[in-house]
């Protein structure tokens, strides 16, 4: 898998920090002389590497790396340039950089750094994980784009008019159910969304539909292991006296919040906390640990390796 990602300059500038900037992210059999090809491939680019993450499975036979690397002379680039024009430049890297691809077997994805990917966020009537990720988004922290809200109620409309995002409301009942997910993904198709996240969204999606969204699809779970399922999980961790809450963002599949793990916080609680204060706290958690999850997919950190994940940071 390969990620690469570049901003404009003008020609001759000393390039600034962002500019001309790609992420490049590839696993495949692990084997001799992988970085030193990479690294020698950059170099004739006439590349730098900014900064490099590899982790080698040896149980595995496996390797994995995300590289970010700037360019000092991006192919194309001239005064002025849009992304227009700049486009040519990343395809040119994908087509120079394939036949190494393949000589070392390679999944890979190449992107710009600078690209924000396009989201959708599915959410009920829970707010907070939804609120986290306009506001960040918002903000510039999230480098992603949130092409569309989508929810089985009408009650979140509102916040994501104020924001200026379109929401889409696609009620869910037992009958209407197959009927609901086509629209989804159609939504997803016609919107050109790269990742769907579900922020506390309290259907469960069909096999069908977890098949079409695998590894693009990104859930909330509020508990740090799945403990405590079904309908008030912070009131059975009460009950239980528990001593941590947390939350664990995971990638779906057909299992119930059984997805490969992403990302996880856990927030120490003790004997003083009420179910009341476990729920705030656990918003909290379910808040951090999303945006996490949103941020490493977005970035080309995550590479699926059977039911875990590789997390380059």
């Amino acid at each position: 898998m390969i990620t690469i990602e570049e901003k404009p300059t003008t020609a001759g500038q000393a390039r600034q920090p962002g500019a001309g900037e790609f992420v490049l992210t590839f696993h495949c059999p692990d084997s001799l002389g992988i970085v030193q090809s990479v690294a020698d491939f950059l170099l004739k680019q006439e590349c730098y590497i900014v900064d490099l993450k590899q982790f080698g499975d040896r149980s595995a036979g496996h390797f994995f790396m995300r590289v970010h690397f700037a360019s000092a002379a991006a192919p194309g680039e001239t005064a002025g340039d849009t992304d227009a024009v700049e486009q040519p430049a990343v395809e040119q890297l994908r087509e120079s950089f394939a036949p190494l691809a393949d000589e070392w077997n390679m999944d890979w994805r190449l992107e710009r750094h600078s690209r924000r990917q396009r989201i959708l966020v599915m959410v009920s009537k829970y707010d907070h994980c939804l609120n986290d990720l306009l506001v960040r988004t918002r903000s510039g922290e999230l480098p992603v784009e949130i092409a569309a809200v989508v929810s089985n109620h009408p009650d979140l409309a509102g916040l994501a008019a104020w924001h200026g995002i379109p929401f889409h409301h696609i009620p869910v009942t037992a009958a209407t159910k197959p009927e609901a997910e086509a629209a989804l993904l159609e939504l997803v198709k016609a919107l050109d969304v790269e990742l769907v996240v579900l922020a506390r969204y309290m259907q469960v999606l069909s096999d069908s539909a977890t098949a079409r969204l695998a590894g693009r699809a990104i859930n909330i779970h509020h508990s740090f292991l799945p403990s405590f399922k079904g309908a008030k999980p912070y009131h059975q961790a009460y009950e239980r006296g528990v001593k941590t809450v947390g939350a664990t963002a995971h990638y779906v599949n057909s299992e119930l919040d059984e997805g490969p793990i992403i990302a996880q916080q856990v927030i120490e609680v003790d004997h003083t906390f009420t179910p009341a204060d476990l729920v705030s706290v656990g918003k909290d958690a379910e808040c951090k640990a999303l945006t996490n999850a949103v941020r490493w997919h977005a970035e080309g950190r995550i590479i699926l390796s059977g039911n875990r994940t590789v997390i380059l940071r």
